[in-house]
């Protein structure tokens, strides 16, 4: 497993902040996410649930498939996670299976986190695989990104 310097950390956030970014741009939600393996970015995805009515289409299941079809496994071991926002039930699930190593997340989710939040399924011992957490990466950055998007939906909102 690799260890990375806390600037390359800052890098692969930044990666997922772009991500978020695209996101938004489609009028989604701006999560962004990607995966990482011995230094090299080998999945990217961000929130397209909107656009493809797709409720499993969260930024972390897009990058996870991604990293899964560039690695021609299942199986993302040795792989880190990195994401603008904790991630809910259902992707902590998916990282869970994947065996991924590590996530690392921007900012916390009062609503659904499962990565310490409101539970931490990704460090559940009854399950076979545990995965190391990291909070708080770029956590202001990545605050700002959903504040300024919700702000911007309850003006339009309130123009209507």
């Amino acid at each position: 497993m690799m260890q990375y310097s806390q600037e390359q950390l800052k890098l692969f956030m930044q990666a997922a902040i772009g991500e978020a970014h695209k996101a938004a741009t489609m009028g989604e939600v701006p999560i962004g996410c990607v995966v990482v393996d011995d230094g090299v970015i080998i999945g990217r995805g961000h929130n397209l649930r909107e656009s493809s009515h797709d409720v499993t289409a969260h930024a972390e299941i897009c990058a996870i498939q991604q990293a899964n079809q560039q690695k021609k496994d299942w199986r993302l071991e040795n792989c880190s996670l990195f994401v603008t926002l904790e991630p809910c039930p259902m992707c902590a699930g998916a990282i869970v299976n994947a065996r991924l190593k590590s996530v690392y997340y921007g900012c916390a989710d009062k609503k659904a986190g499962s990565a310490g939040t409101l539970m931490n399924l990704l460090t559940e011992t009854r399950f076979n695989h545990q995965v190391e957490v990291d909070k708080g990466l770029c956590r202001l950055e990545c605050v700002k990104l959903l504040s300024d998007f919700f702000a911007k939906i309850r003006e339009k909102t309130e123009k209507d």
